[in-house]
């Protein structure tokens, strides 16, 4: 049917030269949508037709008016229902008919009717003239045939009642193209083998080609935000010296995740609750024993001008297996390493990958999260340098709102927890934790007296937070993650 009514268009502007879709869809009898299609594929087989779209405004009568041009305006029908003789109670009429309100407010308006409010039982409606003329309903009769001879304000007026409404019609002016013919023939859209072999192309129109439009996307999996702002974090490392540490070990023990940091073994951090345990296999080995002996005893009994924790240290709970609480237990392992190589080098580790606690889930703390982790030893590093690595560090995350806060660690002293201010949240957020590094934890390792270690740590989950806008972690990671935010959301660019 579509290109039967396109050759009937295409014969009809022969015939006349120039008209418009509407003529056309009342001569045709069809919908005017369907002639408005019907042209815009004709359109796009080539220059056949020329358009020009016009804007038209016209009244047309609502149900409620369509029911006033049959049964009379509502003030005429509560003017009959008024009875010549006797007239009616208030009460009475506004219960019999519909709309009686609007219709009496009307009816009293013109002059039609008036109220006896002495009459016995209430207020009585008695007809003030013998004869009305409804004005309305033959204002809308006229305007129904095409003749309108209405103001501006009886439209409003009758706009107001909800008897008209003002329909907006777009239609479009055609004339011949350049290409203007009666018959439809739709250009080739590809060039065969068989074409060229045969010659036959020479005979065919074939479509042109739009080289500016863009094309399919490719299927393809998308980055996370997470990995986004990690791929950013790392960069940042890399551009400041850093070497990245190697972290491929979920698992840990726990002498390396906790007593080699001069954790001790009843602090709190350590209990279940906290914790995940692993059962199987449930014990480490191979740990450097001459090095665990000096935590032992630095623990137990004190030692580099500390006192210690003074208790029995059993090698039964170092040897415990658990999921790394922090990617601190690297940096343990590293700094040990670092202490092994003579003479003494300075050096920066960083690393950004996955720690395990058991949290209370809420909109800011998962169970399962990334920490970033920087670490600087050299010799005569103070809590000044932390501080101005930090603000450093942070500047080129674009996070310039910063604050510090005295905390307490047992691997670092002095201890910093570090703020940031959440847009979102409208609050300060703690992104971070920071210190240096306690001689009980340094000096067992074999480093020199006279080198300090600074360090700090915090989650990649709270800063994609902020730069993404969002309020809720669980929105982020975690099966409740629209998969659609993923795809959609940019490529990040921290403000360096």
């Amino acid at each position: 049917m579509g290109d039967n009514l396109g050759e009937q268009i295409l014969q009809q502007i022969d015939k006349d030269g120039t008209t418009d879709t509407e003529k056309l869809a009342e001569l045709l009898n069809v919908n005017h949508q369907q002639i408005v299609g019907a042209m815009k594929s004709i359109q796009s087989l080539g220059n056949l037709i020329e358009s020009e779209q016009k804007t038209s405004k016209k009244w047309e009568l609502t149900g409620e008016g369509e029911s006033v041009l049959a049964n009379g305006s509502h003030e005429a029908v509560v003017y009959k229902a008024v009875p010549p003789d006797t007239g009616i109670l208030q009460a009475e009429l506004m219960k019999s008919i519909p709309n009686a309100k609007v219709g009496f407010s009307k009816a009293m308006s013109a002059g039609w009717l008036v109220v006896d409010k002495k009459s016995e039982g209430g207020p009585r409606i008695l007809r003030k003239t013998d004869n009305i003329v409804d004005k309305v309903q033959q204002q809308l009769k006229a305007l129904s045939i095409g003749e309108d001879k209405l103001s501006d304000k009886e439209k409003a007026d009758y706009k107001k009642r909800k008897l008209l409404s003002e329909v907006v019609t777009k239609s479009y002016i055609i004339k011949k193209g350049s290409e203007f013919s009666t018959s439809i023939s739709k250009p080739q859209t590809d060039l065969t083998p068989e074409m060229i072999a045969s010659g036959s192309w020479k005979n065919y129109k074939f479509k042109s080609l739009n080289f500016d439009a863009l094309g399919a996307p490719p299927t393809a999996g998308h980055l996370h935000p997470l990995l986004k702002v990690r791929t950013e974090f790392r960069q940042i490392f890399l551009e400041m010296g850093f070497t990245e540490m190697p972290t491929n070990n979920f698992v840990e023990s726990s002498f390396w995740n906790f007593d080699a940091l001069f954790q001790p073994q009843q602090h709190p951090a350590r209990d279940q609750h906290d914790t995940f345990f692993i059962a199987d296999p449930m014990n480490a080995d191979g740990f450097p024993m001459d090095y665990l002996e000096r935590v032992k005893k630095v623990h137990s009994e004190g030692g580099y001008g500390s006192q210690g924790y003074r208790y029995d240290w059993k090698i039964e709970e170092a040897k415990k297996n658990l999921l790394r609480t922090h990617t601190t237990a690297v940096s343990a392992r590293m700094l040990y390493k670092l202490a092994q190589q003579k003479p003494f080098r300075p050096a920066k580790y960083f690393s950004i990958d996955r720690v395990f606690r058991n949290e209370t889930l809420d909109a800011t703390h998962l169970a399962e999260f990334h920490q970033i982790e920087g670490v600087i030893a050299d010799r005569g590093l103070t809590l000044g340098d932390l501080i101005g690595v930090l603000h450093a560090f942070f500047k080129k995350l674009g996070i310039e709102k910063l604050r510090f806060k005295p905390a307490y660690n047992p691997y670092t002293e002095p201890s910093m927890e570090v703020f940031s201010y959440h847009e979102g949240l409208k609050k300060w957020v703690e992104i971070g934790n920071s210190g240096v590094f306690r001689p009980e934890m340094l000096l067992p390792m074999g480093l020199p007296e006279d080198v300090s270690v600074i360090a700090w740590g915090l989650s990649l989950e709270r800063p994609t937070m902020i730069k993404y806008g969002l309020n809720n972690i669980r929105d982020l990671v975690g099966h409740k993650v629209d998969l659609q935010m993923v795809y959609d959301n940019a490529i990040c660019r921290l403000d360096k």
